[in-house]
């Protein structure tokens, strides 16, 4: 077997590995929470949907991807084609938007009374679940227009000008116009989130500066040190997540934007696209996982009740 190919196919076996059980974690852990406690955090809120969308995002790219590059290649007709590219589209941007909601809504949550942004600490919980509906039909009824030129294969094994091939899938752009036009609205719609979390990001990073000088003039009591750490935490978090994405996105696009130069993109070129793409799926969650204590105190949980059993067989074997 070809080293590219092996190295293209262990790469998103690795990216598959890391996301689904990931993702699926973050998933569980918020909604037990919920059946248990009957309600959720804003931000726990948030986070569930972002680790639903990169779970999505795993299903409908990781997983073809690699089975394509082991071989697979017939996974979809054209049918499948269009849906797993919907899919992907819609649910790599709620990934993007989601971030930005969640960075936003940290900003807004340790920002002073007297900020500008203050109201919002009411108005994001009260109108949460119509942002999120919000974000749902906005990158699924934005990402139609592009799942019109997917196709599962292509006449004589030939493969036109202004195609992008993802091996199992074809995007067939008939005309150059439409292969730039498409790609520049995407790019726009989502650099608009891009910059918002940016520009967040920053507003969050100078508060925590500001904290920082104030803690080492002010005494404060053991219980609201604990709260300022907790929000210190979760902010810098978000923040992570935020950086994150921001180098995925900007080496994403880097490479479209120099695919726009050629007629052909090459096979490597357009898998490391593909890689950046998903890579945030299997990132996000690690750095949730790490920084979240009701994720981490579930699967602790997890970690007490496997002890359990082992403990139950070996006790069993031993009588």
């Amino acid at each position: 077997m070809d080293s590219r190919v092996v190295i293209k196919a262990s790469s998103f076996l690795i990216l598959t590995i890391i996301s689904i059980p990931a993702n699926l974690l973050i998933c569980y852990a918020f909604l037990h929470s919920y059946l248990i406690e009957a309600k959720l955090l804003t931000a726990d809120i948030i986070l569930c949907h972002l680790a639903f969308a990169n779970l999505m995002v795993a299903f409908t790219r990781s997983i073809p991807q690699t089975l394509a590059a082991l071989g697979y290649l017939n996974i979809f007709d054209d049918f499948g084609c269009k849906v797993s590219l919907l899919c992907f589209r819609a649910f790599r941007g709620l990934s993007i938007s989601l971030t930005c909601l969640l960075c936003v809504y940290q900003a807004v949550l340790i920002s002073p009374a007297t900020s500008l942004l203050a109201p919002l600490k009411m108005r994001i919980p009260q109108f949460l679940l119509y942002i999120i509906v919000f974000l749902y039909l906005l990158y699924y009824f934005t990402s139609v227009s592009s799942i019109l030129y997917a196709v599962s294969s292509l006449f004589n094994n030939t493969i036109p000008p202004y195609t992008l091939n993802l091996e199992y899938c074809f995007v067939l752009y008939r005309e150059y116009s439409s292969y730039i036009s498409v790609g520049f609205g995407v790019m726009s719609r989502d650099l608009v989130f891009i910059i918002l979390m940016t520009v967040m990001s920053g507003y969050i990073l100078r508060l925590l500066y500001n904290h920082g000088q104030k803690v080492k003039n002010i005494r404060s009591s053991d219980n609201s040190q604990k709260g300022e750490r907790a929000e210190t935490k979760a902010s810098r978090a978000v923040v992570t997540l935020v950086i994150l994405y921001v180098v995925f996105f900007g080496v994403d696009n880097i490479i479209w934007l120099y695919s726009m130069t050629i007629l052909r993109v090459a096979p490597l070129v357009s898998d490391i696209r593909v890689f950046f793409a998903t890579l945030y799926t299997s990132a996000c969650p690690i750095v949730v996982i790490l920084t979240n204590p009701k994720v981490q105190r579930k699967l602790k949980v997890v970690k007490m009740k496997k002890k359990t059993v082992q403990s139950t067989e070996s006790n069993t074997r031993t009588k």
